[in-house]
């Protein structure tokens, strides 16, 4: 079946022994990561979780449906969590719904399949299955959720700082949750003490870098060129810019990409793709190029690892921003190796 945001969150909250299958698809992986947290919670501490990639799921489809079936080790609960997963894995999520008993559910994440994809179909189609799209949230619709998060943190703003911050989040759930308790602890609020958020607070905590400065940095890591981002890195870092925005910078570019590729795959013509796109004759040649070497699988597999290093930068008490440059250049050479 196909579920709204209340009916997903529902069903994971309180996982039906007749549900095999909840398949979180699209390109909001926040918002999917989230949801996915929900089953293991429902289930127990103590639950085991059982994970299972891609690549396990092609090479040997019936692993899935085998694991589901499994007693736990431990005699206790447990449960599947697979992804980033495509139509690669449509044999292995058909043979979960089709197998005579189950037992453990399963969990998928899907970033960059479409609503047409093989998988979501099955899973819509199916009563054992129940499927969600994760979109980011665009509009008023994201300034919505940043403000009920200011709200949840003792902060009280409005409409356009909202804006402001769901739109340098890239619309981002856990994104825009961190720089917001970021700007909760520069101001000393929480729910016991109210503060007012305002522009002054956001320009002296929030991190702000133009389009131009975080392009080439963007362009470095698509293309492969793990030398030239290493140089773009150091110039940003001399100049005490924060690795937050051009971070997020990749990300848009990435989720342009995964957008195309999927078009692309469904049947679209690469120049439709670059008009419905917007893409600027100038960036043309390195869009093409870039989607022919960019896989769905690479696309989603690099979206995790950038969101992973935007967090820990925002997370205090670790080297974040260090170990956001050692993973963008580890991703840049993985490119390059690919050629």
């Amino acid at each position: 079946m196909k579920a709204t945001f209340g009916q997903i969150r529902t069903a994971l909250d309180r996982p039906s022994p007749d549900v095999r299958l909840y398949l979180l698809h699209g390109p909001d992986e926040a918002a999917a990561s989230e949801l996915a947290v929900r089953l293991g919670h429902a289930l127990g501490t103590d639950a085991e979780r059982v994970d299972l990639d891609a690549g396990t799921l092609k090479s040997d489809p019936a692993r899935l449906a085998d694991e589901a079936a499994s007693l736990s080790l431990f005699g206790g609960v447990r449960f599947i969590r697979a992804g980033p997963i495509g139509d690669e894995s449509h044999e292995a999520l058909a043979g979960l719904l089709s197998a005579e008993r189950a037992g453990n559910p399963v969990v998928a994440l899907a970033p960059t399949v479409r609503t047409t994809a093989k998988i979501v179909k099955l899973a819509i189609e199916s009563p054992r299955a129940i499927a969600f799209g994760c979109y980011l949230p665009e509009g008023e619709a994201a300034d919505r959720i940043v403000l009920d998060i200011a709200r949840a943190h003792g902060l009280r703003t409005n409409a356009t700082i909202a804006r402001r911050i769901a739109e340098g989040c890239s619309g981002d759930r856990a994104v825009m949750t961190r720089e917001i308790e970021k700007l909760a602890l520069y101001l000393d609020a929480d729910t016991d003490r109210p503060a007012d958020l305002d522009d002054a607070a956001l320009d002296a905590v929030g991190a702000d870098l133009g389009e131009a400065e975080s392009a080439h940095v963007v362009e470095a890591l698509v293309d492969g060129h793990s030398a030239r981002l290493g140089a773009e890195i150091a110039r940003l870092e001399a100049a005490g810019t924060s690795p937050i925005p051009w971070l997020r910078a990749i990300t848009r570019r990435l989720i342009v990409l995964a957008e195309m590729r999927a078009e692309i795959d469904g049947g679209d013509s690469l120049d439709s793709a670059m008009k419905r796109h917007r893409i600027f004759r100038g960036e043309e040649a390195a869009t093409a190029r870039a989607v022919r070497r960019w896989s769905p699988a690479m696309l989603a597999g690099a979206l995790a690892r950038v969101r992973t290093a935007e967090r820990a930068v925002m997370t205090p008490g670790n080297a974040g921003s260090i170990l956001a440059d050692a993973a963008m250049l580890t991703l840049a050479r993985d490119v390059e190796r690919r050629g």
